[in-house]
């Protein structure tokens, strides 16, 4: 799900669009596991001792709680989006509340990322804008081929701010 193109300025163009690494899925899909072998053995157990209505509560608090542990991450992670143009990073995420940051190329003074050794097996990793405001800076968690996507942003800002030193 990218970015629509009705939030987009006349002329800006979009060169990375992507979102959270699929990384961000792995504990609700081990909910979902644990949550359903749970479940199932009760269900069994259950069968033994009570009746039908028993396996019934049963189920629909295990779908409950797969809603809460599973369903609302994995819709989070779906639409949450991470946008560089060659005038802005652009984040949005939340599922029912938007929420969105935008910053401008022109105001970022730097770019770094981190990568432990599990992110390094997995090709992602965290990207840490700083800008000239009084937030400091942004960590954009689990960016999918950060050290690409650091490439990219370091080129645009030398595109946007091209030395004068010779050089």
């Amino acid at each position: 799900m990218g970015i629509s193109p009705r939030l987009l300025n006349e002329g800006e163009t979009v060169v990375i669009d992507t979102r959270t690494h699929v990384k961000a899925l792995l504990v609700p899909l081990l909910w979902l596991v644990v949550i359903l072998a749970v479940a199932l053995v009760a269900s069994l157990a259950m069968s033994f001792f009570a009746g039908g209505v028993g396996a019934w509560v049963l189920w629909v608090g295990a779908a409950a709680l797969s809603l809460w542990l599973v369903v609302i991450p994995f819709l989070d992670w779906f639409v949450a989006n991470y946008t560089v143009t060659d005038r802005r990073l652009i984040t949005r995420s939340g599922i029912l509340t938007r929420r969105g940051h935008d910053i401008p190329l022109a105001r970022i003074s730097d770019v770094a990322y981190e990568h432990g050794v599990i992110d390094r097996l997995l090709g992602c990793g965290t990207l840490v804008v700083s800008d000239a405001s009084t937030h400091g800076s942004v960590k954009l968690h689990d960016i999918p081929h950060v050290e690409d996507t650091h490439r990219q942003i370091v080129k645009l800002l030398n595109d946007l701010h091209p030395r004068h030193d010779g050089t």
